[in-house]
């Protein structure tokens, strides 16, 4: 009889509760599909790095089984309420509450069994997207498979099953706490609304929307620095997304008491009331709910992010098709040229050095003067200056670009110089000299990448920079002095295309002289281009990296005399440029080796964050909808008074509508000033630090528009059912 009882229950419930059914069978599909990516051996197989994407999509799984978790116990409490007279009437008849129990949580179980096999199914196509589109990402041919690895399907159900083992096995502990007067009163409890101190708590309304103005004004102004005041602000958002409820709730009470000229206008005082109310029995709900929704705009706005980087940049991160950094001016490149032979038909190649302008024989240790007129200052390594010396372009660089900000500063504002020595030398951002390049060799380069020959005379010089870094040097040709081997030099113009900028062609930024005036440049470092026909082969990468020679082979005399410069080597000879957020920096550079790689690697970031943003996204909206679904009985009374008093159904229609639309978008409205807020900040610092041409609203408004689709499936879906539910006899 019970198992009869138990199957019925769930095909009522499966029915009431449609939208969380369904919720349920879409996370496992998600959970299945982007759980398969941890165990696909092609991938692994494919990148040596696979196990980021390992650890990432764990991690998210993780965050994403807790929010499960509270949804299903969440759901299982909603509907033990909701059915707490039944249950009430059970124990009257003589039905044990440990038999009633067993019911209930075979029912949930059988519920959510249905939903996992059904979403398993769904999980499997869901995967063959999902593959796809990151193969597509990492530009390889992907053929349409099915895979039912059994580690997979074991995490999956391992995670589904602990959500719903916890929520029932906290669901039977309430039971045994409960006797007939709570079961049959449970229903009645959210239905109390407790009107105390709104005159005081109602102040919390206007002051949440202050400290959210505050917050966006501090972080927009970059105000907030340090971690205490990062911390002090985290707080205050928790507090305010669930006190912001209290206070609109006994906000919109006083102006009811007060009969503000809102009121009397149609329905509003219907609507008001049952607003208000509903805001009083489900405050913290709703202050989770926006929490997800937050959650979940930041989640996909930097899945955008780095998914727009993926697109735009990564093709002029690596213009040519191989190419090789080597520390050592004497280096010929036999043995990489004999690799790529044997792996590739070379159509093109071009060996050449990157200078600097200082003597190779100056001393170690050199007592120079700084531009500060400080001469107690000693620098180690060889000479440093500011204008017309060795290293003048690194240091207005280091002490002018926005990405420094005030590091390489002194109280004063004049350059910290021994500091920038320092970095320098270890290769933090340029190298210990700046960086010269011969015309002619640049002008093969340009002509190897289609662009057009630059001409200079003797007595001329261009500066060839990364596209980000143009507008804000436009004063450096006027601070620095360029000397050839017979004066001064004139500068002609900048040259900002593509150009492998990243600790090859300089980092960041190359100095292009004539042949004749480059002519006591001293070589520091070597470098070679390789143009190929067709792809790459996979590994060729590899392969070039494997004849370095293994630190442990090296000797300790060898490590030291490399640091001091021998073997055609000169110190401090390696950069990677100023970028931060994306750092491009290989000895061996081989295209499309490297672009699928990096790609990968953004994917092993675009994916957790869109998984966790979708899966946060739908578990709030399911709360929403099951909410007011549920309430579709209590407020068929309510609307059928309406009707006796004059309104006909298509104005009940409208009523309900409004009802949905006030509900459904109070927490997305604070969910979209705070995550927006946050989200437009972080694109407009990722699009600075990248160099991407995109407006920084571009992000949020994808993200956005992708929130607003699924969020009208639910309304619509919403709507519909319960109108159907109050218009039906």
């Amino acid at each position: 009889m019970l198992g009869k009882l138990a199957f019925r229950n769930v095909r009522r419930s499966a029915r009431d509760y449609l939208v969380y059914f369904l919720t349920m069978t879409f996370v496992t599909a998600l959970m299945f599909a982007f759980n398969s990516l941890i165990f696909t051996k092609d991938i692994e197989a494919m990148f040596e790095v696979a196990g980021l994407m390992m650890a990432l999509i764990g991690l998210a799984t993780f965050f994403i089984v807790l929010i499960v978790a509270w949804l299903i116990n969440y759901m299982i409490r909603f509907m033990l309420e909701k059915r707490s007279k039944e249950f009430g009437i059970y124990l009257l008849i003589g039905i044990k509450k440990k038999e009633i129990a067993r019911l209930y949580q075979r029912e949930n179980a059988l519920l959510g069994a249905a939903a996992f096999i059904i979403g398993m199914g769904l999980g499997v196509l869901l995967q063959q997207v999902i593959m796809a589109i990151l193969y597509s990402m990492i530009q390889v041919k992907y053929d349409i498979r099915m895979e039912f690895n059994r580690y997979c399907i074991l995490m999956t159900a391992g995670c589904y099953a602990g959500c719903y083992i916890l929520a029932l096995f906290r669901c039977g502990r309430k039971f045994r706490k409960m006797n007939i007067r709570n079961l049959m009163e449970a229903q009645k409890k959210n239905e109390e609304i407790r009107e105390s101190h709104e005159q005081a708590k109602r102040w919390l309304f206007p002051l949440s929307l202050l400290f959210l103005s505050v917050f966006a004004v501090f972080i927009f102004t970059g105000g907030i620095q340090g971690g205490g005041q990062i911390l002090f602000f985290l707080v205050g958002i928790v507090l305010v997304i669930y006190l912001f409820y209290i206070g609109l709730s006994s906000w919109i009470v006083c102006y009811v008491r007060k009969r503000g000229d809102a009121v009397c206008r149609g329905q509003n005082l219907f609507l008001l009331r049952q607003f208000s109310s509903k805001l009083k029995t489900m405050s913290f709900t709703m202050g989770t709910l926006t929490a997800l929704f937050t959650v979940a705009f930041l989640g996909c706005t930097v899945a955008m992010m780095f998914s727009d980087y993926q697109d735009k940049m990564l093709e002029t991160k690596f213009p040519f098709d191989v190419q090789i950094y080597s520390s050592d001016v004497e280096d010929d490149f036999t043995d990489e040229l004999e690799i790529i032979g044997e792996e590739a038909e070379i159509l093109d190649t071009r060996s050449y050095h990157i200078y600097a302008n200082v003597p190779a024989d100056v001393p170690e240790d050199t007592e120079i003067t700084d531009s500060a007129g400080d001469s107690n200052t000693v620098v180690k390594q060889h000479k440093l200056g500011y204008a017309g010396q060795a290293n003048q372009v690194n240091i207005w660089l280091s002490t002018h670009l926005k990405v420094f900000g005030d590091t390489y500063l002194q109280e004063d504002g004049s350059p910290d110089i021994p500091k920038i020595e320092k970095d320098c030398r270890e290769g933090a951002f340029y190298c210990s000299y700046d960086t010269y390049m011969k015309l002619s060799d640049y002008n093969v380069l340009r002509e190897m990448l289609g662009y057009e020959k630059v001409n200079l005379a003797e007595d001329e010089y261009l500066i060839h920079l990364k596209e980000r870094i143009r507008e804000e040097t436009e004063t450096l040709k006027d601070d620095i002095v360029i000397e050839g081997k017979y004066g001064e030099l004139n500068f002609v113009g900048y040259y900002s295309e593509p150009f492998s900028q990243d600790g090859h062609n300089g980092g960041d930024y190359v100095i292009v002289i004539s042949d004749s005036a480059a002519s006591h440049l001293t070589p520091y470092y070597a470098e070679l281009i390789v143009d190929i026909e067709g792809e790459a082969p996979a590994g060729l990468g590899n392969k070039l990296d494997d004849l370095e020679e293994p630190e442990e082979s090296r000797s300790r005399e060898e490590e030291d005399d490399e640091l001091l410069g021998g073997h055609g080597m000169m110190p401090g000879n390696s950069c990677v440029g100023s970028d931060t957020i994306v750092v491009m920096a290989v000895e061996n550079m081989v295209r499309d080796n490297l672009i699928p790689e990096t790609k990968y690697l953004l994917s092993t970031l675009i994916f957790p964050c869109f998984y966790v943003g979708l899966v946060f996204l739908c578990v709030a909206l399911t709360v929403l909808s099951v909410q007011q679904l549920s309430d579709s009985a209590k407020y068929k009374f309510r609307y059928s008074v309406l009707g006796k008093l004059g309104m006909n159904k298509n104005e009940i229609g409208m009523v309900i509508l409004k009802q949905l639309v006030c509900y459904y978008l109070c927490p997305v409205f604070l969910a979209v000033v705070i995550g927006g807020s946050v989200s437009v900040f972080m694109s407009g610092k990722f699009i600075f630090y990248t160099g991407l041409h995109s407006a920084v609203i571009y992000y949020f408004g994808i993200s956005f528009l992708l929130f607003f689709g699924i969020y009208a499936l639910y309304f619509i879906t919403t709507y519909v059912s319960f109108r159907r539910n109050i218009e039906t006899d």
